[in-house]
């Protein structure tokens, strides 16, 4: 008899299995939280490119759960299945983390160890996923159901408290943060700096750096570290459970019989009459009531072959949304800010609180004006709120890309000019001119113009005039760059330089900058925790800095004492040059924005999350909810394992269209938003045809139609017939 906790009739070994739920969650959560800014930032790969890979990972979660729940029902048993694959849920992080860990061997390797530990993990969390909610609920007696219910809402509690908690947390640990106190410790051999500078004004405080970047082995390490917790909390309550034996897996039965079906039907069908249904030529090895179960199980089974489209939208909030996220002005007044990768959390908190509005509020209002809101119309109104959740992504994407610089076309560069030569002065490009105006001493050039070249490389004759004097200079160009023409003065003549320059905007938001040194000898200037060797006369590199205002920024001569700096504010999404000149005596500063900084603000994609939570409330729920109701008791895991395939197969759409399709962002959201109002509109179709069944009479109707007893079940046959066309006509749209 399993021990009670004080004296209710809750097992206490489910505190253990809870407390393991959250931890697992926290560490799934949290890692896949900063996987797509890894796969940009650290590994470098292109938006493509990482939002397949996060797809492909993110399906292999939900292919594998049918192998967990073979795995234990045929073989190990739950409990057993839980830890084994549990351990190889920790090895999948630990590698994981190893392979964020920049001096652990080359880019390859990097790449080799993260595939390896993403795969492990698929294979863990996949394999536990059905295993552990229903080992839960085995701890309770048949006579608790009331128990069982509750604890299975705590259950998910802590899988949206998990979910929430990583999703906020991570992110603070992949880099600086405005939230978290700074972390002085890791593993093998991690070297973190704290930056907490009086110095740097409203730059961000608590700066979680590994090897001079962004810790994303200790935003890994930490979810690995949880799951190792979640193990360890797992097998310590192993003397308070209730273990069942492994009794077989109906899924296996299932298959069997549809294919014993299919290959009887195949050779017999020329000499036998034909049967009613297909699934009838089973009957020679396969009992009548199992048939009958299949059959209402198909029914169900057909309706989700339209849901993984919901699925391809849903799961985009955690690679093209926080993509689109880094593009956006995360500022929240002038000393705090928010990450990319942190908005994902509003998922998460949205569904703690919309579950219990729409089942206290939204239904029984919908329901007091007479609208018969049967489950399948919840499901098709989730389809209509992801599309508008997809339309307001595109409305987002629009606005955000105009920020942007496009890359110039073939046989083309962009360019800006860069006037410090004293005065005004006029250029010429050997009968091109993108520059018909004067270009102002130290004015800011408003955007890069467009220079065409006529082959993909060509030296130029540049014609510089300044107050009636034209000086000369010869530079090559190169297609498709972006270039900034520096003019300085020199006694009498001007001075050409030629710089190339980085126009993509940073992938994870913060700004980049780079001085030009015009004073007589080198400078070394630190923004942050970034340092900055200019020599004279040159252009330093472009680097990433935190965001933030910087008025009082270090810096050392070579000649002597150097004042502070005051750079102003460094914002989201820009890249800024700053001029160093001696001005009086003094150290002057003027910053030229090359790349304008993200004007759309973040809070933007609130609208979007609320549609697509609103539409999962809709959609997921209720989606579970009706799959349940309308198969027998011993087919429940049967539907459970197809839904878990509509979210795989929805994962695989989006990485079909990330590498295939080519399209412009705010083109594939709109796609996306009118390819799930299509497939809405399929789902509607089906649904108007589908016959409810009840499922406190589906067990019996069984039973009556297998032994064939006609006088003890015409009554309830009637019965059946009248309430699946009453539930009939209740699901027309």
């Amino acid at each position: 008899m399993t021990k009670k906790l004080c004296g209710t009739n809750y097992p206490t070994g489910i505190c253990f299995i809870v407390v393991n739920e959250f931890c697992e969650r926290f560490s799934y959560y949290g890692m896949k939280a900063v996987l797509t800014l890894y796969f940009l930032t650290y590994l470098k790969w292109d938006k493509n490119l990482s939002t397949a890979i996060y797809h492909a990972f993110s399906s292999l979660c939900y292919f594998t759960p049918i192998l967990g729940a073979l795995i234990a029902d045929s073989w190990l048993g739950k409990f057993k299945t839980i830890i084994y694959l549990s351990i190889i849920y920790v090895i999948g992080h630990v590698v994981k983390s190893v392979g964020a860990i920049p001096t652990v061997g080359n880019t390859d390797v990097h790449i080799a160890l993260s595939m390896i530990g993403l795969i492990l993990i698929a294979f863990g969390t996949g394999g536990i996923k059905p295993c552990v909610a229903a080992f839960g609920g085995d701890q309770f007696d048949e006579e608790h159901t009331s128990e069982r219910t509750k604890f299975f809402s705590i259950f998910y509690m802590s899988i949206n408290a998990g979910s929430l908690l990583s999703t906020v947390i991570t992110p603070m640990l992949r880099g600086a943060s405005s939230l978290l106190p700074s972390v002085t410790t890791c593993m093998h051999e991690v070297l973190y700096t704290t930056v907490v500078n009086a110095n740097v004004g409203f730059a961000p405080v608590g700066d979680v750096q590994c090897f001079n970047a962004d810790c994303y082995a200790l935003a890994f390490g930490v979810p690995a570290v949880l799951m190792i917790v979640a193990l360890v909390v797992f097998i310590a309550g192993s003397g308070l459970y209730k273990k069942n034996p492994p009794q077989g897996n109906i899924l296996v039965e299932v298959c069997n019989c549809i294919g014993f079906a299919v290959k009887n039907r195949w050779q017999r069908r020329k000499y036998q009459p034909p049967r009613k249904h297909w699934l009838d030529w089973a009957e020679e090895k396969y009992s009548k009531q199992l048939i009958q179960e299949i059959k209402m199980v198909l029914r169900v089974l057909v309706l989700y072959i339209p849901l993984p489209m919901f699925w391809a939208l849903f799961d985009q909030q955690g690679s093209r949304w926080t993509i689109q996220a880094a593009r956006m002005n995360m500022a929240f007044g002038q000393s705090f800010s928010i990450k990319p990768d942190q908005i994902q959390m509003l998922n998460a908190l949205l569904i703690l609180l919309f579950v219990p509005v729409f089942d206290l509020i939204v239904y029984p209002l919908v329901g007091f004006c007479r609208i018969n809101i049967t489950p399948l119309r919840k499901m098709a109104t989730g389809m209509v709120f992801a599309a508008l959740a997809f339309g307001a992504a595109t409305l987002v994407e629009v606005n955000v890309v105009k920020t942007v610089v496009d890359p110039a076309p073939p046989t083309e560069c962009l360019l800006q000019v860069l006037n410090l030569a004293g005065r005004n002065v006029s250029v010429d490009f050997s009968g091109r001119n993108p520059f018909p105006e004067p270009i102002g001493y130290l004015k800011d050039p408003q955007k890069y113009e467009t220079l065409p070249l006529g082959s993909p490389s060509t030296i130029l004759k540049i014609d510089v005039t300044r107050d009636g004097r034209t000086s000369n200079c010869s530079l090559m160009f190169h297609e498709q760059k972006a270039y900034s023409l520096i003019l300085t003065s020199e006694a009498t003549e001007i001075q050409c330089k030629l710089v190339e320059d980085y126009i993509k905007k940073n992938e994870t938001g913060n700004p980049f900058l780079r001085f030009f040194n015009m004073l007589p000898g080198a400078i070394e200037i630190t923004v942050g925790d970034v340092t900055f060797d200019i020599p004279s006369g040159q252009m330093s590199r472009n680097m990433s800095v935190e965001w933030g205002r910087y008025p009082n920024v270090k810096c050392s001569l070579q000649s002597g004492a150097c004042p502070d700096l005051n750079l102003g504010l460094m914002d989201f999404g820009a890249s800024y040059t700053i001029i160093l000149r001696e001005e009086s005596g003094n150290i002057s500063t003027t910053r030229m924005e090359d790349v304008e900084a993200n004007n759309v603000h973040i809070t933007w994609q609130i609208p979007q999350y609320i549609l697509i939570t609103a539409g999962e409330v809709l959609f997921s729920i209720t989606g579970l909810e009706f799959s349940y109701s309308q198969a027998p008791a011993n087919m429940k895991s049967v539907l459970q394992g197809g839904w878990l395939l509509t979210v795989a197969f929805g994962n695989v759409i989006v990485l079909i269209v990330a590498e295939g399709a080519g399209l412009a962002q705010w083109k594939e959201f709109l796609l996306f938003a009118c390819l799930v109002l299509g497939v809405c509109i399929i789902f509607s179709i089906m649904a108007y045809f589908y016959t409810y069944v009840d499922p406190d009479l589906l067990n019996k109707i069984n039973l009556c139609e297998v032994e064939k007893e006609e006088n003890s079940c015409d009554d309830m046959m009637k019965e059946k017939d009248m309430h699946l066309d009453e539930k009939g006509r209740s699901t027309r749209l």
